[in-house]
């Protein structure tokens, strides 16, 4: 990685920084770690929509890596890193558009990355990048990154996993990290991620404790989970420190049926695992639902991911439980929590009737 540089008064100017989707969960908590470390001079936030958020050191800009108009270029000069967190998760019903952001937009980014002469990138893969794997025992970051090839999210994490092989044999002089983290959650994070997944039909307040009477106790239903600030904290060590390669991100303990009862309030249910598959397929076909049933399907194949690679190599160890996390979310669901930045609106113009009738799934 480039070393300071001088700032117009002489003094050293610290690491410049871009942050590309910079106003999403993952993207509003690692600008705010990067513009707290007293190594980092500035941070460039990109994102497709206008940002009001006033953040130490941040300054932003609108891109959209999905138009093929864009040139990168200009905004990477003189990076020390580019932390890539963009993605497209709507229109559900449209895989051809999503790609065109996930897939052709980080190629955009990829590509620009090596033009502009930049010295590291760090990418957000994702533990849905991983092809099924266990779940009573933990993988490290050798196992097979192939996704479950009939969701379109891990699809198209899988397919970048080999675009930056690629781009690591094209380009060795820049240090390539991949992150891969669990279910990253937050408070903040807590009305877009009811938006994306469980869509305007759904009361929002349900997840009070107490009003939700069972939590369904699905076979294969358990997964890891992570605070969207710890995810954060790794993503600015794997800014600082010399390292390369992919990395497992995820706090203790995995979570299960169990575990959301308790944090509900409310007791398990044991259901056979066709006919709720059925009625998600079915309600997803009508609309009725944002997230696919391909996307549960994949869910309940994820492995478990084993962190020491992040523990050792970036000194990282989260600072809350897993259980912390899902915790805070939850209560920032009933709160109708967000913040300022258009994907984190905890409403958006127009409110539910907007989000009706521009229809469920499809990009807000």
């Amino acid at each position: 990685m480039a070393g300071d540089r001088e700032g117009t008064d002489g003094h050293r100017s610290g690491l410049r920084v871009v942050v590309v989707g910079a106003t999403g969960n993952v993207g509003t908590s690692v600008v705010r770690a990067l513009s707290e470390d007293e190594r980092v001079g500035s941070v460039l936030g990109l994102a497709r929509r206008s940002c009001r958020l006033s953040v130490a050191k941040t300054e932003w800009s609108c891109v959209d890596i999905g138009d093929r108009r864009t040139d990168l270029a200009p905004h990477f000069q003189g990076a020390d890193a580019v932390v890539h967190l963009a993605w497209l998760f709507q229109p559900t019903h449209d895989p051809v558009t999503t790609w065109r952001t996930n897939v052709d937009g980080s190629v955009r980014v990829f590509d620009a990355v090596a033009r502009s002469g930049v010295p590291a990138l760090v990418h957000a893969s994702s533990v849905g990048a991983y092809s099924p794997g266990p779940k009573e025992e933990y993988v490290d970051e050798s196992w097979p990154t192939h996704g479950w090839p009939r969701a379109a999210y891990c699809r198209e994490k899988a397919y970048l996993e080999r675009v930056l092989d690629a781009f690591e044999e094209r380009n060795p002089d820049v240090r390539v990290v991949r992150m891969r983290p669990g279910f990253l959650f937050k408070r903040e994070s807590a009305s877009e991620q009811r938006r994306l997944f469980a869509g305007p039909l759904v009361p929002q307040r349900l997840a009070r404790p107490a009003l939700l009477p069972a939590v369904p106790d699905i076979p294969g239903l358990r997964f890891q989970a992570l605070h969207t600030d710890d995810a954060a904290d790794a993503y600015r060590r794997a800014v600082l420190h010399p390292v390369r390669g992919a990395f497992n991100l995820a706090a203790a303990p995995v979570i299960d049926s169990a575990q959301l009862a308790g944090l509900l309030g409310a007791r398990t249910m044991r259901l056979p695992l066709r006919p709720l598959r059925s009625a998600l397929a079915a309600a997803w076909r009508l609309r009725l639902v944002p997230a696919s049933p391909d996307l549960f399907d994949a869910v309940l194949r994820l492995p478990l991911l084993d962190t020491t690679r992040a523990r050792t190599e970036l000194e990282w160890s989260p600072g809350r439980s897993a259980t912390e996390a899902v915790d805070e979310f939850v209560r920032g669901l009933y709160q109708v929590a967000g913040a300022d930045t258009a994907p984190l609106a905890s409403r958006l113009p127009g409110g539910r009737a907007r989000e009706l009738a521009t229809g469920v799934g499809r990009r807000p």
